[in-house]
């Protein structure tokens, strides 16, 4: 029988999911470095400013990105705090099988010496 999703998380699921695709990660990785509007997210893709609006959304509404109104205006922002959720979850998984791969290591060298 197949283990319950104990850790089901909603909001990790869909950041999770919305940077599973190139152009998200590239927004994500292009706000990592200063506040953007759409337009200027826009610039450097062959993609049309509509289709970076729905990339926006999507992070939006993984809570991976957040936009603000200053006059007409709507720069995009990078929320840190769900991505250190993100490096969170990411961290706890690589030493959980970091802890499992010692524990392995030690029973081979207990049979190693066994022999």
């Amino acid at each position: 029988m197949p283990a319950p999703l104990a850790t089901a998380d909603p909001d990790l699921d869909a950041a999770f999911a919305a940077l599973g695709d190139p152009v998200r990660r590239a927004l994500v990785s292009r706000l990592a470095r200063s506040d953007a509007t759409v337009g200027e997210l826009a610039a450097p893709f062959a993609l049309t400013q509509q289709a970076i609006s729905h990339h926006v959304g999507v992070l939006r509404r993984s809570g991976l990105v957040e936009q603000r109104r200053e006059g007409t205006r709507r720069p995009c922002r990078l929320r840190t705090e769900q991505l250190s959720r993100l490096g969170t979850w990411i961290d706890e998984q690589r030493r959980a099988w970091e802890d499992r791969l010692d524990v392995l290591e030690r029973h081979l060298a207990d049979e190693e010496d066994a022999r």
